[in-house]
């Protein structure tokens, strides 16, 4: 996962960091300096980034859309465009 993409995909669900750190259990500096591309969370932390965002129903992809927000049935937005709640 991308920095933008944890941005984007908290952005979707209308989190802010800090519940992305307290659904994730990461450290909230650890998510910002993560987002702001200062540095790479350890395996676990990214992981733990990944999995709170993916059970709130965010799909990331590696290639080559880099993300997928399912909302409704019938509706997809990938990249961060279209409508997004």
């Amino acid at each position: 996962m991308t920095p933008e993409q944890c941005r984007a995909a908290r952005s979707w669900l209308g989190w802010p960091q800090q519940e992305l750190a307290k659904r994730s259990n990461v450290g909230l500096s650890t998510i910002r300096q993560f987002e702001s591309g200062l540095r790479n969370p350890i395996a676990n932390n990214l992981s733990a980034l990944r999995r709170a965002l993916e059970e709130a129903g965010i799909v990331l992809m590696t290639d080559p859309a880099g993300i997928t927000f399912v909302g409704n049935p019938g509706t997809e937005t990938q990249n961060g465009s279209g409508d997004a709640p």
